[in-house]
């Protein structure tokens, strides 16, 4: 089997297991919900990132600001010559939307635990409730790279390239979110865009396709034929969305990394930005 593109920014949990003590390593768990997932018990020296919390600006909808950035990882310990090893709840789909917070803003040295908590448990490894205290880090976040992100402006002004096939959109979201038969996955019941259905001409590969049972990912030669199958090649510039960004930012990790593709964006205004807006076509 080939390998993937770029395999570094993977590691698997019996790795993680000898590195969680290494002073060179911070662990990190990204949870929607800490109080049912890293209170309970997280992976030793991991410390946590809440998405709701650290993630997002407090105030707007939008990413934490650079700044704020810069104080999350420094008071996780986390200086510019650490190895980040991100993981979380919801099959990794939080952890990989820290992942690409991280890309944007220009942070090296970042990894993914394959599987993320769900392997590990089922591996039967050991969790701790002690919340580790680290000395602060002197990271440094930088300017933001807009190659790696996709607005509502964007979108709209490229669905004629997309009606031309010069540029891939591909909704993660499941196929009954995807032909508006659900406002939201079961998840999010309350969560929901007014409208149901896709962005124009957006190619339907749900997220979960791209992993095993176990929660590792496929191999490069299916995913390949995955995204092959829907006309989806690292030739073309992909924009990928969900509801709220952080499922596309998981097909965003398998395009640019493991697929090696070199222009893909996340649109993590997503359905509840372009299903609530005036004006905005859909189909169904």
């Amino acid at each position: 089997m080939a390998p993937y593109v770029h395999p570094e920014v993977l590691v698997e949990s019996e790795q993680v297991a000898k590195l969680a003590h290494d002073p060179q390593v911070r662990v990190v768990e990204v949870d929607y919900d800490p109080a049912a997932n890293y209170e309970v018990g997280h992976l030793p020296g991991a410390v946590l990132f809440d998405w709701k919390k650290d993630i997002n600006d407090p105030i707007r909808r939008d990413l934490l600001s650079r700044e704020a950035l810069t104080a999350l990882l420094q008071r996780s310990g986390i200086s510019d010559d650490t190895t980040i090893v991100l993981y979380g709840d919801f099959n990794n789909w939080f952890a990989a939307f820290a992942f690409w917070v991280l890309a944007y803003y220009g942070i090296k040295n970042v990894r993914l635990l394959n599987g993320g908590r769900k392997k590990w448990i089922a591996e039967d490894r050991p969790l701790v409730k002690e919340v580790p205290k680290p000395h602060a880090g002197n990271a440094t976040a930088h300017p933001a790279d807009p190659k790696l992100r996709a607005y509502l402006e964007d979108v709209r002004r490229l669905l004629p390239e997309v009606k031309a096939g010069k540029l891939t959109l591909v909704d993660v979201r499941g196929p009954k979110e995807f032909s508006g038969e659900v406002l939201a996955p079961p998840e999010y019941p309350t969560e929901h865009a007014q409208r149901g259905g896709h962005i124009p001409g957006a190619k339907n590969i749900p997220w979960a396709q791209t992993l095993k049972e176990d929660g590792t990912f496929k191999t490069r030669e299916e995913l390949e034929a995955l995204y092959g199958a829907q006309g989806v090649h690292a030739g073309a510039p992909v924009i990928t969305y969900c509801r709220i960004g952080e499922r596309s930012s998981h097909s965003w990790f398998v395009l640019r990394y493991l697929l090696g593709y070199s222009d893909v964006r996340n649109y993590d205004g997503s359905w509840t930005e372009w299903g609530n807006l005036v004006g905005t076509p859909i189909e169904r």
